[in-house]
């Protein structure tokens, strides 16, 4: 179809102006002996050539696409070629499947095949069904395909068997135009075996903005290991509220996992997964960590990603850890002793936080945290925790998004420190999403440095009020400290901006 589409479409090409001069000249038109006012026969000619030219080409492609394709492929005229395939027959041509490297390599070759008149295919491939089949082989007699996103994973199994490379390209499309929370763990799956890197990114990009802000029931029960370890160790899922958060959000995945047949309100989930952790450990008499059981297992390594320091450093946090019993002791005894570390040389060795460009610390051991702006207004929050004495507002107002160092407006005076400067690595990143969970517009600040000192503020954002759509989500990564001296880096390989608060 691509040769005769080609043949049909192109324009004819126009002579200029010298060749048409010439050509006037030598067909010796005895018109121009006449009188100016006589009729010309030649002139209506021209016009009526011209009325030919006019007619709308587009109509006539859309009406020989279609006679191909109802004629050909639908009726199988002139057929040459009986294609049979999951008990259904399709009488084809061999010029349109030589379109497909899977059969062009067939017909080619020294193959069998290439003088049969009938071929019994093989279909190895469970996505693919007669349904899939009629898409993808009439694909091969029409310019457009409409492929629908519930039934675009079996004809992209169909295009990857006849190797169908624009086919396959549109079905990646069609699928990044239509992830949801229905979709997107059945469109990663098939991307991944398809070989769709862009389909999968895609769906990774979609599933670290909405894990944590549009949480799921079904979808929590359908995402896997391999896939949540991907997103709970990337510093850009979206958290909301604070790293505690990502603890439960995974405390309640786990119990899904565990028990698929839950079927309740979202509400109910982590009050339901909490009473079935505390009954096994009752009725079992564990005293091991969970994750240290048969059970807990397998989910060992997406809990080994959680930023634990950024839960101990909150007492409430920290009990619901010692009470849930799920991490194994020597994860939290090794946290607490490195906090422990980190406070002491925030206190005895004035390490007043990153002064070194080092986006790699940063991207693996920032702290995730969020808020969700449910109408435009005025807001003024802190994220909960002990961040070594660095107590940082963040204001929404008039548009504008500002940090701002706190040090007189504490209640105890030994919980703020009063070090003339603080150094501070942040990103902050701002979204809106419809209701498919899809980017409706987003802005970054990107990874930079901020020095502030006592009770400054810094404006990090001027938001245009066109953009702004609400309900508006915000996500912000900090660190304040700098890493263990035998953790940094050449701080040549890393370069970024350093603002001065002001």
């Amino acid at each position: 179809m691509g040769s005769l589409s080609s043949r049909f479409q192109a324009p004819s090409e126009e002579p200029d102006a010298e060749e048409v001069a010439s050509t006037s000249h030598r067909s010796g038109c005895d018109c121009n002996k006449r009188k100016r006012n006589a009729p010309c026969d030649c002139e209506s000619e021209q016009e009526d050539d011209d009325s030919i030219l006019d007619t709308p080409r587009r109509k006539k492609l859309k009406s020989t696409s279609r006679y191909i394709y109802q004629t050909l492929f639908l009726n199988g005229e002139n057929s040459d070629i009986r294609i049979c395939a999951l008990g259904q027959e399709w009488n084809l041509h061999k010029v349109y499947l030589c379109q497909s490297g899977y059969f062009s390599s067939m017909f080619s070759g020294s193959w069998k095949e290439s003088n049969m008149m009938e071929i019994n295919l093989e279909i190895p491939d469970q996505n693919i069904d007669t349904e899939a089949l009629q898409v993808v082989f009439g694909s091969l007699y029409r310019d457009d395909v409409l492929i629908k996103p519930s039934r675009v994973i079996s004809v992209l199994a169909g295009a990857c068997m006849l190797q169908l490379d624009g086919l396959i390209q549109q079905c990646g499309e069609t699928m990044k135009e239509n992830i949801s929370a229905k979709t997107v763990c059945g469109y990663y799956h098939c991307a991944s075996i398809y070989g769709l890197d862009s389909v999968m990114k895609k769906c990774l990009e979609w599933l670290l903005n909405n894990l944590m802000t549009h949480q799921n029931v079904d979808l929590m029960k359908e995402l896997g290991v391999e896939v949540m370890e991907q997103l709970i160790q990337s510093s850009d899922l979206f958290v909301m509220q604070v790293e505690m958060d990502v603890y439960t959000a995974l405390k309640k995945w786990m119990f899904l996992q565990l028990n698929p047949s839950w079927d309740g309100p979202i509400k109910q989930l982590l009050a339901d997964a909490d009473a079935w952790l505390c009954k096994r450990r009752t009725d079992l008499s564990e005293k091991e960590p969970f994750l240290n059981t048969e059970d807990g297992a397998p989910f060992r390594s997406v809990f080994k990603l959680v930023r634990l320091q950024y839960i101990i450093n909150d007492l409430a946090s920290a009990r619901i850890l010692e009470r849930d019993n799920i991490l194994p002791h020597e994860w939290l005894t090794a946290m607490y002793k490195n906090q422990w570390f980190a406070m002491l040389r925030t206190e005895f060795e004035n390490d007043n936080g990153p002064q070194e460009a080092n986006k790699e610390e940063f991207e693996l051991n920032s702290m995730r945290c969020g808020r969700k702006l449910s109408k435009d207004g005025d807001y003024c929050w802190r994220w909960t925790g002990f961040n070594f004495g660095f107590d940082l507002l963040v204001t929404y107002t008039n548009r504008f998004i500002v940090f701002k160092r706190n040090t007189l407006s504490q209640p105890c005076g030994g919980a703020v420190s009063l070090q003339p400067r603080r150094h501070l690595a942040y990103r902050l990143r701002l979204a809106s999403f419809d209701s498919r969970g899809k980017l409706v517009c987003s802005r970054s600040t990107g990874y930079q440095r901020l020095t502030l000192e006592k009770d400054q503020e810094y404006a990090i954002m001027n938001l245009d009020s066109r953009l702004l759509s609400f309900p508006l989500y915000v996500c912000c990564n900090f660190l304040y400290t700098s890493p263990h001296s035998d953790q940094r880096t050449d701080p040549s390989e890393q370069e970024s901006p350093i603002h001065s608060g002001s």
